[in-house]
């Protein structure tokens, strides 16, 4: 449906503006739960909506974990009452006082992080036996995309090095196959059962050496319904809440719907056959090519040729006008930094604008 998206109070609302669609969050939600019923095997990642809504959303569902990448994530789910709370980045320098801080703070959830090596694993095991507590960890695991991560092939000592120390306990694995990002999904379910194998592996060897059961978080969005079938591992996609152009286009057999847009207005011509528009840099994510980062739902055959903090130059062909203060409403390529970039959204139901939330989780401090 194309009548989905417009907003009949348009004049109240100062644009650029990112506008969510609480009712087909919902329905997003309940796609998610068509690929995973068991809300206990989801650990779905708070990054793309940074939002304490949202998050009571999929409280609701029955999740009771969640995974987040800054120390403010994991403290807007604390402040939500989320009883499990990973932070899927390894705490390094001050992150480490402010993640013991937050234990310290938000005693009804329990927190968990990552390490990758002794060093970090120790500086972190240390900082939290001085304050007479524990933190439960995951190693990390590199399972091909290369950025963070011990490879499976060495974490079997980390594991037992991690063992000596006071302060931290392992529970877990962690593999994120971010790189995984075929279009076909036959082609990306053997790659990601090829990156997977090692993981399993490990967690054998883990398991018939400790006695204890390891828990594993693996995937993202391109991923986890691979993952799903595996009733060993939480899945942790993210981006399924809003959707976004960029997912769409290469993951054609995850039917999930834009849930939110960037509203932008015409507001110049600067000469025949271009206009500009209020979607700058600081309104949307702007690290893929100039053609691929917005998508408008109401005005083809627009073709970006410049773009600067506060403008968006468009090429037009003669077919279609533009007047000046007309809206657009564009579907990020990007949406999960593209939200970061607004410290609050429009939310829109029954085609009006009735409240904004806000982006708590875009800070990078709350409190702590």
């Amino acid at each position: 449906m194309s009548d989905w998206y417009p907003i009949h109070n348009i004049d109240e609302l100062d644009t650029p503006a990112l506008a969510v669609y609480p009712e087909r969050v919902a329905e997003n939600i309940r796609i998610l739960k068509s690929f995973i019923p068991d809300a206990e095997r989801l650990c779905p990642h708070v990054k793309t909506h940074k939002s304490p809504e949202i998050t009571k959303l999929l409280m609701e569902s029955g999740v009771t974990c969640f995974k987040c990448a800054t120390v403010a994530e994991a403290e807007m789910l604390a402040m939500t009452g989320v009883q499990k709370i990973v932070l899927a980045y390894q705490p390094v320098g001050p992150k480490v006082k402010r993640l013991m801080g937050l234990t310290k703070k938000y005693l009804s959830s329990d927190f968990y992080c990552l390490v990758d090596n002794l060093a970090s694993a120790t500086a972190i095991a240390h900082e939290f036996e001085k304050n007479n507590l524990t933190i439960g960890v995951y190693i990390d695991l590199n399972v091909g995309m290369n950025r963070t991560g011990i490879k499976p092939a060495d974490a079997l000592t980390l594991y037992h090095q991690c063992r000596s120390l006071n302060g931290i306990h392992v529970i877990g694995l962690h593999a994120y196959d971010g790189h995984i990002r075929d279009s076909d999904v036959n082609t990306r379910t053997l790659r990601c059962d090829e990156a997977f194998e090692p993981v399993k592996t490990l967690r054998a060897d883990i398991e018939k050496q400790s006695g204890k059961k390891m828990l594993v978080i693996a995937g993202g969005t391109p991923t986890f319904p691979i993952h799903a079938k595996r009733k060993e591992v939480l899945c942790s996609p993210g981006t399924f809440v809003y959707w976004d152009k960029g997912y769409q286009s290469i993951l054609p057999e995850q039917p999930f719907l834009f849930a939110a847009l960037v509203v932008t207005r015409v507001i110049s011509k600067p000469t025949d056959g271009t206009i500009c528009i209020d979607l700058g840099h600081k309104s949307i994510a702007s690290e893929n090519a100039l053609d691929k980062r917005v998508f408008f739902l109401n005005a083809e055959g627009l073709t970006p040729i410049g773009h600067s903090e506060e403008h968006m130059i468009l090429k037009f062909d003669n077919s279609r006008s533009y007047t000046i203060g007309e809206v657009l409403y564009g579907v990020p390529y990007h949406i999960c930094p593209t939200v970061a970039l607004h410290d609050r959204v429009a939310i829109v139901t029954d085609h009006r604008v009735a409240e904004h939330w806000t982006t708590l989780a875009r800070n990078r401090v709350i409190s702590v």
